[in-house]
């Protein structure tokens, strides 16, 4: 069976599909089969007459995979919080159809990397959160955090809540790091870690690109350089 990770985020908007698609995209240059998910995505688009997760599209480039319907179970099409969304087009999500994708993608793959959506408070059905999700696909946590004035407070907040759930933190990712940072971010990375007491896996720089697939391969080539990278995926899969 594949070693998993669930990568979630302090936030919307962190960035968790790129660090996610460039650990596939490290993963994979090493010779590694990886496989990739996104059980549930709320403002997916329709191409062709399909649902189309961005999200899980990057993801799957990083890894060199086609996707298939057990990588996106559920693809809701109102951009809004996924039980709402789920709510308006009169679905339920199941977690037992989201394991059961999951065991299979597992058996097929050396690594399987699952992004959520948003952070871990996420509502996905009922009284069930994004942090219920990872508990029962018995997954480690890694946490992407953005740089800038704010991510330390909110990034506590993460871990600290992940651990009382229960969860495994794995480390933290600061994303987006700038080529001259601030002085709030430069701070911010050793900050984290000393104060959360969760392992600063690595710092993804912020790079130029077309788009988010030319910024994964600039993200991971520019890792792929540093010692650092294999000491990551080591403690993130370990």
């Amino acid at each position: 069976m594949a070693k998993g990770i669930f990568i979630t985020g302090t936030d919307t908007g962190v960035g968790k599909s790129i660090a996610s698609a460039t650990i596939a995209l490290l993963l994979r240059r090493q010779g590694h089969k990886v496989g990739v998910m996104k059980p549930v995505t709320s403002g997916c688009l329709e191409r062709d007459g399909k649902r189309i997760s961005e999200d899980a599209e990057l993801m799957a480039f990083g890894a060199g995979i086609e996707l298939t319907p057990d990588c996106t179970p559920y693809l809701l099409m109102a951009p809004l919080a996924p039980s709402i969304s789920a709510e308006k087009e009169g679905v339920r999500i199941d977690f037992g159809v989201i394991k059961e994708a999951y065991q299979r993608l597992a058996a097929e793959f050396d690594y399987l990397i699952v992004e959520g959506a948003g952070g871990l408070m996420v509502p996905l059905a009922g009284g069930l959160l994004m942090s219920d999700l990872a508990q029962h696909l018995g997954l480690p946590i890694a946490v992407v955090a953005r740089p800038n004035l704010g991510t330390v407070n909110h990034t506590l907040l993460t871990t600290f809540s992940a651990r009382n759930l229960g969860l495994v933190v794995k480390g933290v990712i600061v994303n987006r790091y700038p080529e001259e940072p601030d002085e709030v971010s430069a701070y911010a990375p050793h900050l984290i870690s000393s104060l959360s007491g969760a392992l600063l896996l690595g710092t993804f720089p912020e790079v130029a690109g077309e788009d988010d697939r030319a910024r994964v391969s600039a993200v991971a080539d520019r890792l792929e350089r540093e010692p650092e990278t294999a000491i990551m995926l080591r403690e993130m899969f370990g």
